[in-house]
């Protein structure tokens, strides 16, 4: 399954599923195997929320006929549409998806990605294609500053795109919220808008703090006004910087145990083990937030 935002959570409203047509204006690469799509949508005004995703249909792709047909047959079902959370947000002028290109590796992933590494490496400037937009439920409330002045964001890779958006617009539109974003990588070379982020943190220091947590990484690293630790998301990481577990509304977007892994080990025997949204979810319980405070959206 390419990148592909897969709610946990029932949507409450459903909105008007629109197809449009798009060009891409620019492609901008964020990490070795993640790139933004930006694309030209003429005049259309489109009406979407922070944390929306959109639709891209493979069968589009002439040179990827071959390769569609062959996982079809495989699968036995024809191959879906990939969904993309929306990098940009409703303030800007642009529309935006950020794609991390997906690997195959033996033994945990079922078929090679089709689609995700034709966005990051193949897309040229100028590419036409239809998109299906916009929904998903990992969205702001409406009336979410009666419910908390603090947004917990708890993200890992490409989790961050969705939340990205989120924060962006919350900057501009609801200046009375703080941020704590909390990120997840291998490495800083891995760190999806890093730049950005760390522009973000300057320019609002009252509103928006960052911690990075880095896995893999063993040289310093320059991160601004950022924290920077190592190892993974943690219980006692929470507790550091989360101080009231019960004020908070914490968005969380990462990936999860996957349909195969989860089928994997059931014919072993097994549970399957716990990836960042399942690790992260327990640890957040463990400091005592309450399920209905958080938001989540996984993929894989």
């Amino acid at each position: 399954m390419d990148t592909a935002a897969v709610s946990a959570e029932p949507a409450t409203k459903r909105k008007r599923i629109r197809e449009l047509e798009v060009m891409v204006a620019e492609t901008i690469t964020e990490t070795p195997d993640t790139t933004t799509l930006v694309f030209f949508t003429g005049n259309d005004r489109l009406e979407y929320l922070p944390g929306h995703f959109m639709t891209i249909d493979p069968h589009e792709f002439p040179q990827l006929e071959r390769f569609t047909a062959f996982l079809e047959d495989q699968k036995g079902k024809k191959e879906l549409p990939r969904a993309y959370s929306l990098t940009s947000c409703p303030h800007e002028k642009y529309l935006a998806i950020t794609v991390k290109e997906e690997r195959y590796v033996s033994g945990q992933t079922k078929y090679p990605p089709l689609l995700s590494p034709l966005l990051v490496r193949r897309l040229p400037k100028g590419t036409r294609l239809k998109i299906t937009g916009f929904t998903g439920p990992y969205v702001l409330s409406p009336d979410v500053e009666s419910k908390t002045d603090h947004l917990v964001h708890v993200c890992a890779g490409s989790g961050i795109v969705p939340n990205y958006s989120i924060i962006k617009h919350c900057l501009v539109e609801h200046p009375k919220l703080r941020h704590t974003l909390i990120y997840s990588n291998k490495t800083w070379d891995d760190v999806i808008f890093g730049r950005q982020l760390t522009e973000l943190a300057k320019k609002h220091p009252d509103q928006l703090k960052i911690v990075h947590t880095l896995t893999r990484e063993s040289a310093p690293v320059d991160a601004g006004p950022s924290v920077v630790r190592h190892g993974r998301i943690s219980e006692a990481l929470l507790r550091e910087f989360v101080p009231d577990p019960s004020a908070v509304q914490v968005y969380c977007c990462g990936p999860g145990i996957s349909k195969f892994e989860r089928d994997a080990a059931k014919a072993r025997g097994e549970q399957a083990p716990p990836r960042f949204l399942e690790a992260s979810l327990a640890a957040l319980a463990a400091i005592g937030v309450d399920n209905k405070q958080i938001h989540r959206e996984s993929y894989g």
